[in-house]
């Protein structure tokens, strides 16, 4: 059974969230997190609250069953409405995100592609707390922790030899579904690598979105999508390390 979270770190994880704590709150909510199970599965459900939410205000345009679909989807699994009304602050914190999730989704969409939305969803990420779910350089401890996650077992390498190594996972959304986000460092730069189910082959192919590199490419049946704001080339060596890998 999940431990409870600790009532004083509860708005601290929805601030988090949102990218309000600076960077010392930041480190020491990281480090509590990593020894209280309570507030760590605490975390992870806001988080997976909140990319939900986004991903619908995305999908549907205010269907009649619209507030129904939400208030569904606001309860998450380990949290049952018994135990919101033991914590006022948490409810309240899931509250104001079901709120923004409902205005979201009666907007139109953006009509964004998949490079805006995978450059989008990097800047996001580049938030204190937000750049990995999962922090690690080892590979194997990086690609079971999506087991459950999602749908499919991506790849996962490591590149430090080449100067490109391996910082951590996290679940991400692109096009609607949830995708595996690899990240990596160059330098004192950040990578972030979607990965995905697809069919075909294609080489790597380079493009700049708001002033962010992006790469794409297919191998494997996966789809790659690389976003940096690294140089072009730099990006497109880090492309070819996956592509002409094992």
């Amino acid at each position: 059974m999940i431990p409870e979270p600790c009532p004083d770190k509860i708005l601290l994880l929805q601030a988090e969230l949102d990218g309000e704590l600076g960077v010392a709150e930041t480190a020491a909510l990281q480090a509590h997190v990593l020894t209280c199970a309570g507030c760590r599965a605490l975390r992870e459900d806001l988080r997976a609250l909140s990319s939900g939410l986004r991903r619908d205000a995305v999908r549907h345009a205010a269907p009649e069953r619209l507030r129904a679909g939400l208030l569904a989807r606001a309860a998450p699994k380990r949290w049952q409405a018994r135990r919101l009304t033991r914590h006022p602050a948490l409810a309240f914190g899931l509250g104001a995100a079901l709120a923004a999730g409902v205005m979201l989704a009666v907007l139109p969409g953006p009509g964004a592609g998949l490079e805006d939305e995978a450059v989008a969803g990097h800047i996001r990420a580049l938030q204190p707390g937000h750049l990995t779910d999962v922090p690690s350089s080892d590979r194997h401890t990086v690609r079971p922790w999506f087991d459950g996650r999602i749908d499919y077992a991506p790849p996962v390498r490591d590149f430090a030899a080449a100067g490109f190594p391996l910082l951590g996972g996290r679940l991400d959304y692109l096009g609607g579904r949830p995708v595996a986000a690899l990240v990596y460092r160059h330098d004192r730069h950040l990578i972030d690598l979607y990965v995905w189910p697809a069919a075909g082959a294609a080489a790597p192919a380079e493009q700049n979105r708001s002033g962010y590199a992006v790469v794409s490419w297919r191998a494997g049946g996966m789809a790659f999508l690389a976003v940096s704001d690294v140089e072009a080339p730099e990006l497109l060596a880090f492309a070819r390390l996956w592509n002409d890998g094992p």
